[in-house]
């Protein structure tokens, strides 16, 4: 990603940096030169950068999977996927019958009711499962939970709960379905295990681990880790100041706990500031902000624009969920913007990416900042008009690709339409109006790989095989740049990251084939040796 040599057969490297990009000749006379030929036959890229993924992809594996998807966890262990209603409940009794304490409570992930080919997985079904053990069923989108008769029990969920989020049938009564944090959180035990499991240092691990198996250096965690939480720093340094720690993590400051007060936000300004200053080390950095405005397009939550969604399941609100409510966002990212920090928010949906683009203007226009890289995140019905502001207001986006595989069949025919499913993830119209921008995968939300998201980039193909708007695809270089050179700018990296030249970081990515060469619908079938860290070689699969 060095425009200025954009291909070279030899790399030296000194400690954790790199001192020379070329050929071999170039490097023999270097004082104590030691030849290493392991990866003459690979080929190495900039390390992969992830910009917006979450520990929590380390922790959810303690738990069952019940997604439609098949998926490999950390140690190579590959779980089918639960097509139906009746593969899901199978899932869950024998890990019922399996559980040893009657009391304990079944926590499962990574359920998407829009595959469940028609029916929604409510209450009633979970009973089936167990009456007397509560079960807390984490949707795939992270933004909605199901559970069963006795979770509601125990959370005093019932037909006078006045949450917003709490689904309910026609009759006023709650089926189950709990949409969103606010709702989500009456389930405390249930969302509470989930959050110990992502605070513990096995999940740090294992994040790490996902990441280096697909050729991963440089995670973002962006916004699941509670650091005002006792413990929490600390047990990020241990375990990125490990030496065979085999990533570099960006954890950013979430917006966790703001009641929208200008005093409250600047004191939360104020610690984001001094982590950035003084707790930083080689592989843990600070400095980003990430606020979560709005919900799930596949979990109808989002908030979009007229006409809002296709079709809608019973118990939905009519336009999605404002997780904080508009008003408030001038105030809070103005906060951060003074403090010099730099915000992502999370947008689904363009009436919220509208929202916090209005709030970047107007924060710029009261304190103008040069290089601020506030990024939209996801970026999914980002319209043309928007990303033209975006790229005004010097904006950056990260790009949702993924969602064209995973979801893109289910946003053209359920939940916006095909019209605007064709534009959505809109990577050539970023480009076209000259937004820099990332793609990624939001694991656990997606797997986490690279290659993957390059893939979706490049071909937009659904999972049914269609091509999903044509004209927003990207070419292979701009792809690869959206992972590494792009991807390290958004979290101010890219003075040490994202492309070999002399001076930055020794972070390379190690592929058996040579993205450039193979045909495009191959990118995702490339295989990944591992990573190099610092100089370090780490190589998948190992532990």
């Amino acid at each position: 990603m060095d425009p200025t040599q954009p291909f070279a057969t030899a790399i030296a490297v000194q400690g954790d940096r790199i001192v020379g990009v070329g050929d071999r000749e170039d490097f023999l006379d270097f004082p104590q030169t030691e030849v290493d030929e392991r990866f003459g036959n690979k080929i190495l890229l900039p390390g992969f950068v992830e910009a917006h993924s979450h520990v929590m992809s380390g922790a959810l594996w303690e738990f069952p999977y019940v997604g439609f998807y098949e998926r490999s966890d950390p140690t190579g262990r590959v779980w089918s996927g639960c097509q139906d209603v009746d593969s899901v409940l199978q899932r869950l009794i024998q890990c019922d019958q399996e559980m040893v304490d009657p009391d304990q409570t079944l926590v499962a992930w990574g359920l998407d009711p829009i595959f469940l080919q028609g029916e929604r997985l409510v209450a009633k079904h979970l009973d089936q499962v167990s009456t007397k053990r509560p079960i807390f069923v984490f949707h795939a989108s992270g933004h909605l939970a199901t559970v069963n008769s006795e979770m509601m029990r125990q959370s005093g969920i019932d037909q006078h709960t006045p949450t917003p989020g709490v689904a309910k049938d026609d009759s006023g009564v709650p089926n189950g379905e709990l949409q969103e944090p606010a709702a989500m959180s009456l389930a405390s035990d249930g969302l509470a295990t989930i959050f110990i499991a992502m605070m513990s240092s096995e999940a740090k691990w294992s994040y790490a681990l996902e990441a280096r198996n697909c050729g991963v250096t440089t995670a973002a965690d962006l916004g699941t880790t509670r650091l005002a939480m006792e413990g929490q720093l600390e047990a990020w340094r241990q375990a990125t100041d490990d030496p065979q720690y085999p990533i570099r993590v960006v954890v950013a400051f979430g917006n966790f706990g703001s009641d929208g007060t200008p005093a409250n936000i600047r004191d939360m300004a104020e610690k984001a500031v001094h982590l950035r200053e003084h707790e930083e080390s080689a592989k843990l950095r600070f400095g980003i902000v990430k606020i979560v405005l709005d919900g799930s397009i596949q979990g109808f939550t989002a908030r979009i624009s007229h006409p809002h969604y296709l079709d809608p399941p019973p118990g939905h609100p009519g336009n999605g969920l404002w997780l904080i409510p508009p008003e408030q966002m001038p105030d809070i990212v103005s906060a951060y913007h003074q403090a010099g920090l730099t915000v992502h928010c999370h947008c689904n949906g363009d009436e919220a990416a509208q929202v916090f683009i209005d709030a970047v203007d107007a924060a710029l226009q009261t304190h103008p900042r040069e290089d601020h890289r506030h990024t939209v995140q996801h970026c999914q019905l980002t319209t043309e008009q928007q990303y033209k502001k975006m790229s005004e207001l010097g904006m950056n986006a990260n790009i949702f690709a993924n969602h064209i595989f995973y979801w893109g069949d289910q946003h053209a025919t359920i939940t916006v339409g095909s019209p605007r499913a064709e534009k959505m993830d809109g990577c050539a119209t970023a480009e076209r109006e000259g937004v820099k921008f990332s793609i990624h995968s939001d694991a656990p939300i997606t797997p986490m790989g690279q290659l993957h998201t390059i893939w979706c980039a490049v071909n937009r193909l659904t999972a049914s095989g269609n091509i999903l708007g044509p004209e927003e695809r990207i070419g292979v270089h701009k792809a690869l740049q959206a992972c590494t050179i792009d991807a390290a700018h958004q979290l101010l990296m890219d003075n040490e990251i994202g492309s070999l030249e002399n001076g930055k970081l020794a972070d390379f990515t190690v592929l058996e084939s040579d993205p450039y060469e193979v045909e495009p619908e191959e990118l995702k079938n490339i295989q990944v040796w591992g990573t190099v860290v610092g100089g370090v070689p780490f190589q998948a699969g190992s532990q």
